[in-house]
C-alpha cells in the first residue's frame, strides 16, 4: 500500500516541480518596473507570435552607434483586444518605443507603448493587469 501510494505521488509532484517556471515565466522580475525609457528608432521586424508579440527596432545614439533592441509584448489575442495588429507597424517604420528595460542592461524590455509615424500611440498593457505604474 505505502508503494502504490508513493507511486501515484510521483506524477504530482513531479507536475508540480516542471509546472513552477511557467507561472514564474509571466512574472515582472526581469523588467526595472520603476525605469522608463523611451527610444526613436527604426523598425526592422515586428513578430507577431505567441507567447509574445516582439519588436525589434534599431536605435542610433548621438556618436552614430546602431543599438538593435527587442521589445515583448503580450500574445496576439491580448494586443489584438488593445487595438493592435499584426498590420500595424512595419519594417521600416521610425517609431517610438516606451518601455521597461530589463535589469541586467541588455537591449531587451517589456513595451509599455509604441508610437507610430502618424502620431497613433498604442498602449501595450490597455487590457492587462500589467504594471501601470510609468509616468
Amino acid at each position: 500500500m505505502r508503494k502504490t501510494l508513493f507511486r501515484s505521488l510521483i506524477p504530482i509532484a513531479a507536475a508540480a516541480i516542471f509546472s513552477a517556471p511557467l507561472f514564474a515565466h509571466h512574472g515582472t522580475a526581469a523588467f526595472e518596473t520603476d525605469k522608463r525609457v523611451t527610444l526613436k528608432g527604426t523598425v526592422t521586424e515586428w513578430y507577431w507570435s505567441n507567447p509574445h508579440c516582439l519588436l525589434r527596432f534599431d536605435v542610433k545614439d548621438e556618436k552614430g552607434q546602431v543599438s538593435h533592441w527587442i521589445g515583448e509584448t503580450q500574445n496576439p489575442v491580448t494586443m489584438t483586444n488593445g487595438g493592435w495588429s499584426k498590420a500595424a507597424i512595419k519594417a521600416g517604420d521610425e517609431v517610438t518605443v516606451a518601455l521597461f528595460p530589463v535589469k541586467n542592461g541588455l537591449p531587451l524590455g517589456r513595451i509599455i507603448t509604441v508610437t507610430l509615424p502618424n502620431g497613433t500611440v498604442l498602449d501595450a498593457l490597455k487590457g492587462t493587469s500589467g504594471v501601470r505604474d510609468y509616468k
